[in-house]
C-alpha cells in the first residue's frame, strides 16, 4: 500500500468517525427534544394554576378597593401606598429567598412560599384601616417573595435555549388568564352583601386566599427539583436531557459566569433590573387601578369585573403570537421594545379619549404591549445567567423590577389624589414604559452569541 493510499484510509476512518459522532449528537439532540417535550407537558400546566392563583392574590384588592376603600376610609393615595407595599416586602426577601431555593430545592420552597402567602392574603380580609392594610401588604410581599424568580431559576433546572422562552411565555400566559378568571369572580363576589358578619370584599379575599394554600400543599408531591430527581422520566431520558442541560450551562458560565459575585458586578443584570422597574409600573400600576378606571364608565361592579377582563382575554392571544414571532427571530430586542412602544402610546391615547368604548380599546392595546414584552423579555436575562449567578441574578431582576410594584400604584394614586382624575397618572406611567423600550433598544441581547443556538424546529 502506497503513502496516498495509505492516507486516504485515514481521512476515510476520521471522516467516518466525525459522521458518527455527528450522528450519536443529532440522536441525542432527538432523545432530549422528546423528554422536554414530556416535560412541558407534565410541569408546566401545574406551574401555570399556580401563577395564576399568585397574580390574582397581588391583585384581587383592586377589586376589593371598590367597596373596601370607603369602608375603612382609605383615601387614593393610601390605597396606591398600602397596595404598593406588597412589593417592597417582596425586593427585601427576594434575593434571600431564592439562594435558599437553589440550596433546599423548588419542590420544597415554593410550597412554603404559596403555603404562607396564602394564609396572608386571607388575614388581610381583617385589616381595619390604613395601617393594617399597609401592613398586611407588605406582610403578603414577604411571603410571596421568591415565587416568580424561583420559578424562572427552576426552568433553567429543565429547559435550554429556545425551550426555556416557550416555556417561560406560556407561564406569563397566567397573568391574563388570573384577569380573565379572577376579574368576573371578584366582581361577583362584591355583589354578595354581608355574610355571617362579614362584609362582601372580605369574603372576595377569603375565598381568592383558599387555592393558594392547597396548590402548595400539592407541590410537595407534584414538583420534581430537577430532572434526575422525577420518578416519571426513563433513566435515558435523564441522561439525554442532563448532558444537554449541562453542555449549555457550561457555555454560559464560561462566557459570563456562574457564581454569585458574576451576576452582582454584571453592570447588564442591573440594566435588565431597571427595564423590568419599567414595564411593572405600566402592568401593576394600571392592573391595580383598573377596575376603578372602568368603574368611571358608569357600571355596576359585576359588569366591571367582565369589563376588566376584555384587555387581558385579548392580551392573551397578543402575547403568545408575539413570543412565537419573537422566538423565531434573530434579534429578539425590537419584539421587546417595540411592544412597550405601543403600550406607552396606547396608554397615553386612553387619557384623550373619553368614549367608554373607545378608551376600552385603548386599554387593550396597553394591556396587550405590556404582556408581550413580559413574555419576550425573559428570554434575555435567562440566556446569560447560570448556577447561582442565574439564583441572584434573576432574582435582583425581579425584586428591583417589583419595586415598579409600589412606584406604579403609588404613583397613580398620588397624582390622581392631586389632580382629581386619571389623566396625569396614566401619562405619568406612559412615560415610564417609553423609557423603558428607549433603554432595551441601546441595550440589546447580552446572551446573543451564549448558549444555545436557535434552532428551527424549536420556534
Amino acid at each position: 500500500m502506497n503513502v496516498s493510499s495509505t492516507l486516504s484510509a485515514s481521512n476515510a476512518g476520521r471522516s467516518g468517525e466525525t459522521q458518527n459522532a455527528a450522528h450519536l449528537a443529532s440522536e441525542d439532540h432527538a432523545a432530549s427534544e422528546r423528554t422536554l417535550a414530556k416535560a412541558f407537558r407534565r410541569i408546566l400546566p401545574f406551574i401555570f394554576v399556580c401563577y395564576v392563583i399568585s397574580y390574582l392574590d397581588r391583585t384581587n384588592v383592586g377589586f376589593a378597593a371598590l367597596t373596601m376603600n370607603k369602608e375603612l376610609g382609605l383615601t387614593a393615595e393610601q390605597f396606591g401606598f398600602g397596595a404598593g407595599l406588597f412589593f417592597i416586602g417582596y425586593f427585601l426577601f427576594e434575593i434571600p429567598s431564592n439562594l435558599i431555593m437553589q440550596k433546599v430545592g423548588a419542590r420544597i420552597w415554593i410550597a412554603r412560599i404559596m403555603i404562607t402567602w396564602g394564609v396572608f392574603s386571607m388575614l388581610t380580609a381583617f385589616v381595619v384601616g390604613p395601617k393594617s392594610f399597609a401592613a398586611a401588604r407588605f406582610l403578603l410581599g414577604l411571603a410571596e417573595a421568591g415565587f416568580t424568580p424561583g420559578i424562572y431559576l427552576y426552568f433553567t433546572h429543565w429547559f435550554p435555549g429556545k425551550w426555556r422562552a416557550k416555556v417561560t411565555a406560556a407561564f406569563l400566559v397566567g397573568i391574563p388568564v388570573a384577569n380573565m378568571i379572577g376579574s368576573p369572580i371578584s366582581g361577583a363576589l362584591l355583589q354578595l352583601g354581608g355574610l355571617h358578619g362579614l362584609r362582601s370584599w372580605q369574603w372576595l379575599l377569603l375565598i381568592e386566599g383558599v387555592p393558594a394554600v392547597l396548590l402548595g400543599i400539592a407541590c410537595l408531591f407534584v414538583l420534581a427539583d430537577r430532572p434526575e430527581k422525577a420518578k416519571w422520566l426513563t433513566d435515558e431520558e435523564k441522561a439525554s436531557l442532563a448532558r444537554r442541560l449541562a453542555q449549555e450551562q457550561g457555555d454560559i458560565g464560561a462566557k459570563h459566569g456562574s457564581n454569585l459575585r458574576d451576576a452582582m458586578t454584571n453592570w447588564r443584570v442591573f440594566v435588565l433590573a431597571f427595564i423590568n422597574f419599567c414595564g411593572i409600573v405600566g402592568s401593576l400600576g394600571v392592573g391595580l387601578w383598573m377596575p376603578q378606571i372602568i368603574k368611571q364608565f358608569g357600571v355596576e361592579h359585576t359588569v366591571v369585573g367582565w369589563l376588566t377582563a376584555i384587555p387581558y382575554a385579548l392580551g392573551a392571544v397578543v402575547m403568545l403570537w408575539w413570543a412565537r414571532v419573537a422566538n423565531r427571530a434573530a434579534n429578539r430586542i425590537p419584539y421587546v421594545a417595540g411592544a412597550l412602544v405601543v403600550a406607552a402610546v396606547a396608554l397615553c391615547a386612553s387619557t384623550f379619549i373619553d368614549a367608554p368604548a373607545i378608551k376600552l380599546i385603548a386599554l387593550c392595546f396597553t394591556v396587550s404591549g405590556i404582556l408581550a414584552f413580559q413574555a419576550t423579555y425573559w428570554a434575555i436575562p435567562s440566556g446569560f445567567l447560570t448556577g447561582r449567578a442565574a439564583a441572584g441574578g434573576l432574582a435582583l431582576i425581579v425584586s428591583v423590577g417589583n419595586l415598579g410594584g409600589f412606584v406604579g400604584p403609588s404613583m397613580i394614586g398620588a397624582l390622581k389624589q392631586w389632580s382629581g382624575g386619571f389623566s396625569v397618572p396614566l401619562l405619568a406611567v406612559s412615560g415610564v414604559l417609553l423609557l423603558g423600550a428607549l433603554i432595551i433598544a441601546w441595550l440589546g441581547d447580552p446572551g446573543a452569541d451564549a448558549g444555545e443556538a436557535p434552532a428551527a424546529h424549536e420556534a
